[in-house]
C-alpha cells in the first residue's frame, strides 16, 4: 500500500509538472507595440550606420535581442490612415478619408470593425494603449478640435475605450490638442507639450509596474508623440545629439523605449513578452531641421528618396524591429516584405483566433517569418501618400501612379504634372527597388507592360475590397486613383 501510495503521488506530481510545463510553453505572450510618430528609417543607428549621426542605443539593443525587417511598410506616408491599418489590418483609402488626416469628429474605425485590442481581449487579455489616438474623438459629444477649446471633466467618445476596444487608455488625441490629457473616456488635466512625452513613458511604466503579479496577459499599444511637432525635448536631453532639437528628441524618444523594456525586465515580463517597434511614416522635412540634420552628416531617410506624407519610400519604409526571447533569433534580419496592417493576422495566427472573412482584408501573419520557418507570405503591397496618390510594390516592381513625391517634397504634384505635359513625359514612375531603391531612373517610359500589369493589379486590389485570399469586400466610397487629373 505504501508503495502503490508513493507511486500515485509520483505519477501526480510528473502528471501536474507536466501540465504546468505544457501551460508554461503554450500560454501566450504579453504583446506590446510602440510606434514612434515621425521616425523615418534612417534615425535609428543600427539601420542607418554610415549616413545615421543620432545615438539610438536603446533601440539598437532591442535590434540585437531579435529581428529586424528591412522592407517594412507603414499603411501610409502619414499619421490617422497608418494608425488605422496598425489597428485593423484595412487599408485607410478604402474609409471615408481619402486623403490628410483626421481633426476630431467620429472615429475612423467604425464600431463593428475588428481591432487588434478586441481580437486580444477575447483571447483573455488585459488590452491598454498609453499615448496618441488620432483616429477621431469627440469631446462632450461635439468635435472640438481647437487648443483650448475643451476643458478638464469633458468625457470623451469615439476613442480607444468605446470603438477599439481598449480597457485603459492614457494619453492624448493628437499633436493640436497636446494640451489635455486624458484618462480612459475623460478628459483629467490640462499639461505642457514638453512633458508628454515623459508622462506617456511614465504611464507606462506604471502599467507594467501594476501587471506584477496577476495571471493574465496583457496587450500594450504605446504610440509616442515624438519625435512629431512640437519638437519639444526635455530640458535634460536638450544639446545631447550636439546637432539639433529634432535629435535631442530622437535621442530622448529612444530612451522612452529603453525604460519600457527595463519595466518589464524588472518586473519579470521580459522573457515572455512580444515587443514591436515601429513607426507610422518618415521623418518630417518641416519640422527636424533637415538641413541642419544633413550638414551634420544624418540623413532621416538613409539612401531613400522622399520623406513623411511622400509615395516615394521615404515617405513609408519605417524602422520595423521584433523580439522575442526563445522565439525570435536575437541578432536577425529578414528582407521579406511586411506592412504594419499585417500585425493583427500575425496577432491572430500566433494566439489562435480565426479572423472573420471580412476582418483584416489587408493583413497577412508574418509569424512564420519571426519563428525563421518561412518567409512573409506577402508578395505586393500598396502606398498611399498624404494627398491620396497611390502606389503599388510587387517583388521588385514599384509602379507609382502619378508624377512627383505625390506628397510634401518636390516636385510636388502640379510641378511635376506641368513638367510631364510639357516634355512628354510618362504620368507614372517605374522604379527597379533592388537595383534603385533610391527611385532615381524612371523606367516606366521603357516598360509600358511592366506598367500596365501592375496598374492591373493595383486596379484589381482596390476593386476586390481586399488584398489578402478571401471574398470580395466592399470599399466604404468610390476610390480614385488618378487624382492629379483633378489636381
Amino acid at each position: 500500500m505504501k508503495i502503490e501510495s508513493l507511486s500515485l503521488v509520483l505519477l501526480t506530481c510528473f502528471v501536474v509538472a507536466g501540465l504546468e510545463g505544457a501551460r508554461a510553453e503554450t500560454s501566450n505572450p504579453n504583446i506590446v507595440v510602440i510606434l514612434a510618430d515621425d521616425m523615418g528609417f534612417g534615425e535609428l543607428k543600427c539601420l542607418n550606420p554610415e549616413r545615421g549621426k543620432i545615438a539610438t542605443p536603446q533601440l539598437d539593443a532591442i535590434a540585437k535581442s531579435g529581428m529586424i525587417f528591412t522592407d517594412a511598410h507603414s499603411g501610409s506616408s502619414v499619421c490617422t490612415p497608418t494608425r488605422y491599418g496598425l489597428m485593423t489590418g484595412r487599408y485607410a483609402w478604402r474609409t471615408r478619408l481619402q486623403t490628410g488626416v483626421l481633426k476630431g469628429g467620429e472615429s475612423l474605425i467604425a464600431k463593428d470593425t475588428l481591432t487588434i485590442a478586441k481580437l486580444l481581449k477575447s483571447k483573455g487579455y488585459h488590452t491598454a494603449m498609453i499615448g496618441k489616438w488620432h483616429l477621431g474623438m469627440m469631446f462632450d459629444g461635439i468635435e472640438n478640435n481647437k487648443k483650448g477649446a475643451v476643458k478638464p471633466g469633458a468625457v470623451v467618445t469615439h476613442g480607444p475605450i468605446d470603438f477599439a476596444g481598449f480597457d485603459v487608455f492614457h494619453g492624448f488625441h493628437y499633436a493640436r490638442q497636446m494640451d489635455l490629457w486624458i484618462d480612459n473616456d475623460k478628459v483629467t488635466r490640462n499639461i505642457e507639450a514638453v512633458e508628454m512625452l515623459p508622462s506617456l513613458t511614465a504611464a507606462a511604466v506604471d502599467y507594467i509596474e501594476r501587471r506584477k503579479g496577476i495571471d493574465q496577459p496583457f496587450f500594450m499599444y504605446i504610440p509616442w508623440n515624438a519625435p512629431h511637432s512640437p519638437v519639444v525635448p526635455s530640458e535634460d536631453w536638450k544639446g545631447k545629439s550636439g546637432i539639433n532639437d529634432h535629435a535631442d528628441f530622437v535621442m530622448q524618444t529612444d530612451d522612452s523605449y529603453g525604460q519600457v523594456v527595463q519595466a518589464l525586465k524588472a518586473n519579470g515580463f521580459l522573457q515572455n513578452t512580444l515587443i514591436l517597434c515601429s513607426s507610422d511614416n518618415g521623418t518630417s522635412p518641416s519640422t527636424s531641421g533637415l538641413k541642419q540634420l544633413k550638414a551634420a552628416g544624418h540623413f532621416p531617410s538613409a539612401n531613400l528618396r522622399g520623406m513623411k506624407a511622400d509615395i516615394w519610400d521615404g515617405g513609408h519604409r519605417v524602422p520595423f524591429l521584433v523580439s522575442w526571447p526563445g522565439h525570435v533569433q536575437p541578432g536577425s534580419r529578414c528582407d521579406d516584405l511586411v506592412c504594419l496592417t499585417d500585425v493583427i493576422a500575425t496577432v491572430a495566427d500566433l494566439t489562435g483566433y480565426e479572423l472573420a472573412e471580412s476582418d483584416a482584408v489587408d493583413s497577412f501573419s508574418f509569424l512564420s517569418a519571426l519563428t525563421g520557418t518561412n518567409h512573409a507570405p506577402r508578395t505586393d503591397v500598396i502606398h498611399h501618400s498624404i494627398s491620396g496618390f497611390f502606389s503599388i510594390r510587387q517583388g521588385k516592381w514599384k509602379l507609382i501612379a502619378c508624377p512627383g513625391s505625390g506628397g510634401w517634397s518636390a516636385p510636388k504634384i502640379k510641378e511635376a504634372v506641368k513638367e510631364a505635359e510639357s516634355k512628354g513625359l510618362p504620368m507614372v514612375q517605374l522604379y527597379d527597388m533592388q537595383q534603385d531603391i533610391g527611385e532615381q531612373n524612371n523606367l516606366a517610359e521603357a516598360m509600358p507592360e511592366r506598367v500596365m500589369r501592375l496598374r492591373g493589379l493595383l486596379e484589381t486590389q482596390i476593386a476586390s475590397g481586399r488584398t489578402n485570399p478571401g471574398p470580395r469586400q466592399q470599399n466604404d466610397v468610390p476610390i480614385v486613383i488618378e487624382k492629379w487629373k483633378s489636381e
